[in-house]
Parts: structure tokens; sequence; C-alpha cells
């Protein structure tokens, strides 16, 4: 049996696509979580000086939306063919896009600078990009292509993120994407993990 350790700080973050992409496909892993004091050391232990890590076996990889799309084809949750693939890594990346403004907002240390960053994600960055997932997931049900894939997933988890740290419901005003989250989260292995996983940001 293939063995998983995924290395990562203790919040949701980048890791939490990964962590629910596992649990969709029933593998067991270890969730290996530290603190940001921990980090310098571990840092120097890593490919690129970067987590997510995740272990396979005796081999280690790096980056988020690799390790997805890696998962994603033994899942079963990638595209039919280029095209649709193309649209997932469309999606990804724009989801990657909202993480670059969550992650700016989040490291600010000025608070009237971290309050325009924040009135900006809840303003523009959220309706923006929001708007456009809704209009994709009225019309099939989902946001990449008309059937589940790793991106709808990925999306998902950066809501909660938004949710945790910007504190808006960021999914209100968008009920298709509810209904997404809503089948998305009730899928079985993605509930369990949901259940059970420690309740951070």
């Amino acid at each position: 049996m293939t063995k998983y350790k995924l290395t990562y700080f203790d919040v949701k973050g980048l890791a939490e696509p990964i962590r629910m992409l596992l649990s969709y496909m029933g593998k067991e892993f270890e969730d290996n979580r530290f603190t940001a004091d921990k980090w310098p050391e571990l840092k120097s232990k890593t490919i690129f000086g970067k987590v997510p890590m995740l272990q396979i076996d005796d081999k280690v990889v790096c980056e988020t939306t690799a390790i997805c799309r890696y998962l994603a084809v033994e899942a079963g949750l990638t595209g039919k063919n280029d095209w649709d693939n193309l649209q997932v890594d469309m999606i990804a990346g724009t989801v990657m896009d909202i993480h670059f403004e969550i992650v700016t907002f989040y490291r600010e240390q000025d608070p009237k600078k971290k309050e325009e960053l924040r009135l900006k994600m809840i303003n523009e960055t959220v309706p923006y990009y929001f708007s456009k997932y809704e209009e994709r997931a009225k019309k099939t049900g989902y946001i990449a292509i008309n059937t589940l894939t790793w991106a709808d997933i990925f999306f998902l988890t950066y809501t909660e993120c938004i949710d945790g740290l910007v504190g808006i419901k960021s999914l209100d005003n968008y009920p298709a994407l509810l209904a997404l989250k809503e089948k998305v989260y009730n899928l079985p292995g993605i509930k369990q993990w949901i259940q059970k996983r420690p309740n951070t940001r």
C-alpha cells in the first residue's frame, strides 16, 4: 500500500486541497503539521524551500497544483481531453491569483493597509471571480467543465480560507456555488475528512 505523508503549517491554506483529494480517494495519509517557529529549520530540508510537501513512499514532491494534478489523475478528477484539462488548469490558475491576494492581506502588518486589502477582497476580488465561477456553475453544476474535477475542490477550499481570514461568508450571494459546495462536501471521503480534521483557519 502506498504511504503518503503531507507536511504543511497547521492551517488549511495550500495543503487543504491535497488533504481533500487524498480523502476523496480514500487514502490514509500522515497529516504532518508544524508551527511557524519550526519553519526556518524545516525549510532547508525541503526541495525548493516550499510547502506543502508530499512524500509518496520514498519520493518527495512539492507545489500544490502539481500535487493536485497528479492525484487527480488517479482519482479520475481530470478532463477527458486536452481542452478539458486546459479549462481545469485555467480555473486553478485563477484560484492561485486569489491565493496571492490572501497572502498579501495576511502578511500586511500596517492596520490601515490591512483593512484596505480586506475591503478590496470583499468588494472587488470576491465579486469579480465568484460571479464568473457562478455563471459557469449555473450552466453545468461545476466551474471548470461539466463534471467534477480537482479545480472544483481546489476552489472550494479557498472559500474557507477567505471566510476564515477576511471574516465573510463568501458564497452567500452565489447559489450555484453554494450548491456545488453542498454536493462536494457531502461526498463520502470528503465529508469524513471535514468531520475529523483539526479546526483551523
